[in-house]
């Protein structure tokens, strides 16, 4: 049986202009792009692209903002059957340079805002033949060819271009992982499975034919460009805006009507700590999505708000959404996709008993849903993908007696200390329920005779005062077992975190010399 069918994503779209062309597809600032304005940039860019001289299976890797320039050259690259890797635009240095040389891409778009971290790595990026900016000034010298989107399509025919689309298994996007616990790792997706993670966000939001899809996240992130594919199976609309803004987002739902809004981390946390206001429950929003809610900001957020909770799980190698809970059960991940099966396992693969923690493994019930290989990474292909098609996740959950799974926690994210394991997200999710506190973070560390211990790292909620850290103490420990309460206590103005807004606890400091000690406060 074929859960995900064969039409490509350059079948879907040109159908969408041809049979609903003035409906909207995405709204940016003041600009309104219907399906058929979509098409003819989209035209216009891979026409050039092709006139360029890329052709189906090279690599480009895409630098962009949250852009309608971002959605244009995102599909012309499919249109191709070119690769699209993604690029953080966050990222400098050596991090971005690390990327590229894993990618290996043939030509990189990017936006002149990046042009100075772009350019200081170029020279050790031997195999980029082309560098097409957007905007003006930059600095193209270091490649064979330089030049700009605007004049690629404005020399271009706004007609299909005249070479065959990519078949439904062909490889559309090569997404690394975010690195926050080791070296990123290049997940090939094909134009099948990244359809499979719109289907999965339609079966998670709901969303319905004129509906409005609100989208903060980056295009760069699995999260955003799913949502792109999403409206062009549901003929819904984006309402697109560049980043994230916890103080600014329901004035920005409420100007595009959006109906749907996505979250993951502590984005509903965030919103909840924003001032109550007496039209808070005056949204258009029918239903919120996504992935890290727990039952204490679950119940609060429906009732500030007035939307339905609807929490799924997934990893980009498993088509990203692989359960779904729309049974509003508060703290479920929800049960497999119909095109899916999970267990928890032990760590030879043997389901665990109800509620026990352990692994969560994901197969799938139709061949190309899930990954064959990690990109040039044979080591981390045999570590994740075991026998009979079996993914391993390396996340913690639990099912219960009704089939219902439930997150725990990474098992990369796990601490040991006096023999126990600890979840940091079992730690956190306490902590964040404090009502001066915004998010946190819990780290290992190691302590002043040589032990393991918990450092936890802590954003004041906005409006709030700093609480003192021995009181904060003796909150967690009327609240958590005594092996989870942390004994470093250290404050910082925010998180640096990643496209899909984890914290980057990799950036966070070990030391124990620049925080509160538990052990050596007088009060303690």
């Amino acid at each position: 049986m074929k859960y995900i069918d064969d039409i490509t994503l350059r079948e879907l779209l040109e159908t969408r202009a041809r049979e609903d062309g003035d409906l909207p597809y995405c709204r940016y600032e003041d600009e309104t792009i219907t399906f058929k304005d979509l098409e003819e940039h989209v035209n216009r860019l891979a026409n050039g692209f092709l006139k360029l001289g890329l052709r189906k299976g090279d690599r480009v890797a895409v630098m962009l903002p949250s852009h309608p320039d971002h959605i244009y050259t995102l599909y012309a690259l499919v249109k191709l059957g070119v690769i699209y890797v993604p690029v953080n635009v966050n990222l400098k240095g050596a991090s971005l340079d690390l990327l590229l040389n894993l990618s290996d891409p043939r030509a990189v778009v990017a936006d002149r805002r990046y042009s100075e971290s772009l350019l200081e790595v170029l020279p050790e990026s031997r195999s980029i033949e082309f560098l097409i900016w957007r905007g003006e000034g930059g600095d193209g010298a270091r490649v064979k060819t330089s030049t700009t989107i605007d004049e690629l399509r404005a020399k271009s025919s706004p007609i299909p271009p005249a070479v065959p689309g990519p078949s439904p298994d062909d490889v559309l996007l090569l997404s690394y992982t975010s690195g926050t616990t080791g070296m990123p790792k290049g997940a090939p997706l094909s134009d099948r499975m990244w359809r499979a993670c719109a289907e999965g966000c339609g079966l998670a939001s709901d969303v319905r034919p004129g509906e409005v899809m609100f989208m903060w996240e980056p295009i760069y992130h699995i999260g955003g460009s799913q949502v792109l594919h999403l409206c062009l199976l549901r003929r819904a609309s984006i309402a697109m805006v560049e980043r994230f803004s916890a103080s600014h987002f329901w004035e920005q739902v409420r100007r595009y009507g959006a109906t749907q809004i996505h979250y993951l981390g502590g984005i509903l946390q965030m919103l909840l700590k924003q001032p109550a206001r007496p039209d808070d429950r005056d949204n258009p929003v029918r239903i919120a999505w996504g992935g890290g809610c727990t039952i204490e900001v679950w119940r609060a957020f429906e009732e500030r708000f007035g939307v339905e909770i609807h929490e799924d799980y997934g990893m980009t190698e498993c088509s990203s959404i692989t359960t779904v809970n729309t049974d509003c059960k508060p703290g479920s991940i929800g049960k497999p996709c119909e095109y899916f099966e999970a267990k928890v396992a032990d760590e030879n693969g043997v389901p665990v008993p109800t509620n026990a923690f352990g692994e969560l493994w994901v197969r799938s019930k139709q061949p190309g849903l899930i990954i064959e290989e990690y990109f040039r990474n044979p080591e981390a292909t045999r570590a994740a993908i075991v026998a009979e098609g079996w993914f391993r996740t390396g996340d913690l959950a639990s099912v219960d007696e009704e089939g219902f799974f439930y997150f725990r926690g990474r098992t990369k994210d796990c601490i040991r200390r006096g023999g126990e394991n600890i979840s940091a997200w079992e730690v956190e999710r306490v902590i964040n329920k404090h009502p001066d506190i915004e998010e946190s973070a819990l780290v290992g560390v190691t302590s002043d005779v040589g032990l393991d211990d918990l450092k936890i790292f802590l954003v004041v909620a906005p409006g709030h005062s700093r609480p003192d850290p021995a009181e904060l103490i003796a909150w967690c420990e009327t609240r958590m077992p005594k092996f989870q309460v942390p004994r470093y206590v250290a404050f910082t103005d925010a998180f640096e975190k990643t496209p899909s807004q984890r914290i980057k606890k990799e950036n966070l400091s070990r030391s124990i010399a620049d925080c509160w000690d538990c052990k050596a406060s007088p009060a303690r």
